[in-house]
């Protein structure tokens, strides 16, 4: 079996290889989890609308695990004449869909939370027999809640998100991000079981409400990421915070060559991968094909995200192009 893994136009190296498979894996685990939780709180929903928005959102968690799977299947095909950069944006979509899913059931969630509230309809949690025992049937809710949090908080959230930087995968770190906070969501349907059993009906719907944020917040952020990288924002980090470091990289790496005086680059993030426009300014009106050749292929080896270079001599680099410089700092002469 080959070390490699067809990954677009290129073979991923070992080491995001592995990474790739563990992520599989571990999307594959947590639809079993997911699907087992979601189970197991149908049992116990009752009237509580708070469980009822959680059990909602567990659903909905779903969503980043099919989409990450369904879209892996389209990023491995090789380049084609219909789609000469490949297929990398798939991930892309599947990041939008997951992102607009969530702000669209939130949206709906917070309106019935509100609704219900403004209502001051009193949710009821009534017993239940267990093994000839009867019991109030909040503490099995709480009991399920607690359960059940382990597996995003401490099993797959944190695996998620050590495995997304390597991949360069947003759509996993979201995943990832949105798991470890699953703590959020059950501490408040915890909070809203208590309330209805003390006779503070009001915290059922209000916690309801702060679950349905929640999802509203994630869908809002995972929608916007998407769309700004769908729309060929400048390349970032997988958590969206910083630039992508590799552009810097990139520029130092052309400025080191004797024949190049100075250079700068568009990168897009076409999903995991990047393609990236060097423009560079020659100390000697004539290159050589051999020179671009050459510079070109030694790029693309500075990392395994470069899928693409295309380099473009040029008398003037163009504003809007990464110079790896501070902003303000001028071109050396």
């Amino acid at each position: 079996m080959s070390e490699h893994h067809q990954f677009g136009r290129s073979d991923l190296p070992p080491e995001q290889h592995r990474a790739l498979k563990k992520a599989v894996r571990w999307e594959y685990f947590t639809i079993g989890y997911t699907a087992i939780t979601i189970t197991v709180v149908a049992f116990v929903v009752g009237n509580s609308q708070a469980m009822r928005t959680a059990w909602i959102e567990d659903m909905l968690s779903l969503i980043p695990q099919i989409a990450f799977l369904i879209a892996l299947v389209f990023v491995r095909r090789k380049p084609t004449v219909n789609h000469p950069y490949g297929m990398h944006r798939a991930m892309g979509v599947g990041h939008l869909v997951a992102g607009v899913a969530l702000l669209a059931v939130g949206l709906n969630l917070a309106f019935e939370a509100v609704t219900g509230l403004v209502k001051a309809e009193h949710p009821t949690i009534g017993t239940v027999n267990l093994f000839g025992h009867t019991i109030w049937l909040g503490w099995l809710m709480v009991a399920v809640m607690t359960i059940i949090v382990i597996g995003p908080v401490f099993l797959y959230g944190p695996a998620k998100a050590k495995l997304a930087p390597v991949l360069h995968n947003k759509l996993l770190y979201a995943d990832a991000d949105m798991a470890k906070a699953d703590w959020q969501t059950n501490a408040a349907s915890i909070i809203g079981v208590l309330g209805v059993g003390i006779g503070l009906w009001w915290l059922d719907g209000a916690a309801a409400l702060f679950i349905s944020l929640g999802i509203i917040w994630d869908g809002v952020r995972n929608t916007k990421g998407a769309v700004v990288d769908l729309m060929d924002q400048r390349a970032r980090t997988v958590d969206d915070k910083h630039p992508e470091p590799l552009a810097a990289d990139i520029v130092q790496h052309l400025r080191a060559q004797p024949w190049i005086q100075d250079a700068a680059v568009r990168m897009r993030d076409q999903g995991q991968v990047f393609h990236v426009e060097a423009f560079i300014i020659p100390k000697k009106k004539r290159i050589t094909t051999e020179q671009i050749n050459d510079i070109s292929q030694s790029t693309s080896e500075l990392d395994w995200k470069v899928q693409d270079v295309v380099i473009i001599p040029s008398e003037q680099l163009p504003d809007e192009a990464d110079t790896a410089r501070p902003t303000g700092a001028s071109t050396a002469s």
